[in-house]
């Protein structure tokens, strides 16, 4: 590392449980991040200052007025542009070593299994269940880690799934059936920071795992409570039943 390098990260160097070694990994890390809006406008820029070296950013959408309550990656000068291409201006404009591949379509699970194994984590930034639901089958045929979160009304939600650990859960071990969820914030509305705090959260639940450091919240789901200011938690198994990874013959290795 130079000295520019160096300053740049000079306090995530200070950590003992980052340090140069975890550094590195985060300069060799690659990430997919599937939706740029609410959770994702805060998921990226974190993941880019952080130092994370190939971003792979995907969403159909442009910015709109409505966006700019919570998507604070966009200005008005990017209203009517494709989110990954405003997303990707954002990301240069922060950290130039960053490397960035936008792709500005709806991808299918065939698709999503193909990107997934070329990265080392997915975070799920999207906000309806069939994307979930695909991007999960996706990291279980691949066996790439995910990352997911929500956020709607007051509340957000925060889990990861580790396809590599027969112990692990997966997405639809807790979300099961062909709909689930409580639909998007252009139905129900949203609390602008409460983006921030989910998307954050991934964002350091992502850096961990490129690290190798700490615990992730496997088995739990966590809840966050922006009118009680409070998280709570509530753990959950793998469904052996589950029509994702239970199956004899699913994308899931088996214990």
């Amino acid at each position: 590392m130079n000295n520019e390098i160096l300053l740049r990260y000079s306090r995530h160097l200070l950590l003992k449980e980052v340090g140069i070694e975890g550094q590195t990994r985060l300069a060799e890390g690659r990430v997919l991040v599937l939706g740029c809006g609410g959770l994702g406008a805060t998921v990226v820029p974190f993941l880019a200052a952080a130092g994370v070296g190939r971003l792979l950013l995907a969403d159909h959408d442009v910015v709109e007025l409505s966006n700019l309550q919570r998507q604070i990656a966009y200005r008005e000068t990017d209203l009517g542009r494709p989110k990954v291409e405003a997303a990707t201006d954002a990301v240069r404009a922060l950290n130039p070593a960053v490397q960035v591949q936008a792709l500005r379509e709806r991808l299918d699970e065939p698709t999503l299994t193909a990107l997934a194994r070329t990265v080392d984590v997915l975070v799920d930034c999207s906000d309806n269940y069939a994307t979930r639901r695909a991007l999960n089958r996706a990291a279980l045929a691949a066996r790439v880690p995910l990352v997911s979160g929500a956020a709607v009304r007051f509340e957000g939600q925060l889990s990861v799934y580790l396809p590599h650990d027969p112990a692990s859960p997966c997405y639809e071990c807790l979300f099961p059936g062909e709909e689930a969820g409580d639909g998007p914030c252009a139905t129900f509305g949203v609390f602008a920071p409460l983006v921030g705090v989910v998307g954050a959260h991934q964002a350091a639940e992502t850096l961990k795992l490129l690290m190798g450091v700490g615990r992730p919240p496997v088995g739990r789901l966590l809840s966050y409570d922006a009118l009680e200011a409070c998280w709570r938690e509530m753990g959950f198994e793998r469904d052996p039943a589950c029509p994702a990874c239970g199956q004899p013959g699913a994308a899931a290795p088996s214990a």
